[in-house]
């Protein structure tokens, strides 16, 4: 497996790159318009053919480069069918697998941060988006959020995976790049160490956080997978 992490520093994102080495073909995970370019030179420079690219959900602190690299390469959108992007190539459900050459991506529906919230599963990584971040998750108060949703997501469907499995998160504020399930339940501040769901819902609900920087932009933005013109997706059910 060919894999790089990139990371924009304006919205503390991670996109993931991840290649079949037999077949060249590639996947990225949650693009952010303007690092279009450098995902191009990259993606050339390893020879290898963009084939999907996967939202964990419809973002609100950046704009997707979805649409961009669908324009530039040919690239087809993938969305959760709850995500509110109807303009995706592809709407997947919870199970849905994916292939991309040797590459199997397993679809896990993990809402709470919002409702159309997934997780992907690629052998013994998982890109959690915003739902599990290393030592905490996404936020709940917006977007169709809900800390109970949250709990049960990732009480029951993440946490139940092998506790080796890697975790590597759609944000991280402290330069913190990867970490594991099993580390997750034991030290993670709101989940970890047995928490409850009213624990965790008292967490959630004192956060007091601001108001997103780019969300009255890229919100809209994304709901049309960062362009106004939109086209229907076909779905795909596992």
């Amino acid at each position: 497996m060919i894999f790089r992490q990139l990371f924009d520093a304006d919205t503390y994102t991670y996109t993931y790159l991840i290649g079949c080495e037999f077949t060249h073909k590639a996947i990225l995970i949650d693009t952010v318009a303007s690092e279009v370019e450098s995902y191009l030179s990259l993606l050339d420079e390893l020879d290898l053919t963009l084939i999907y690219t996967l939202e964990t959900h419809v973002h609100a602190d950046h704009i997707t480069g979805a649409s961009l690299l669908r324009e530039k390469l040919g690239s087809k959108s993938i969305v959760h069918r709850d995500g509110g992007a109807m303009c995706a190539d592809l709407l997947v459900t919870d199970g849905v697998s994916l292939e991309v050459g040797e590459i199997e991506i397993k679809v896990l529906h993990t809402p709470g941060h919002t409702s159309g919230c997934v997780s992907y599963l690629i052998d013994d990584r998982l890109f959690s988006g915003d739902s599990l971040f290393i030592n905490g998750c996404g936020r709940t108060d917006f977007q169709q959020g809900s800390a109970e949703t949250m709990y049960h997501s990732i009480t029951e469907k993440l946490f139940t995976l092998p506790p080796d499995t890697l975790v590597y998160p759609g944000h991280d504020y402290h330069g913190l790049t990867v970490s594991t399930i099993k580390q997750e339940m034991a030290l993670n501040e709101r989940l970890g160490n047995g928490k409850t769901q009213a624990e965790f819902i008292e967490i959630m609900a004192n956060l007091n956080l601001p108001y997103p920087k780019y969300l009255d932009q890229a919100l809209p933005a994304n709901q049309a997978c960062g362009k106004t013109e939109d086209k229907p997706a076909l779905v795909l059910q596992g």
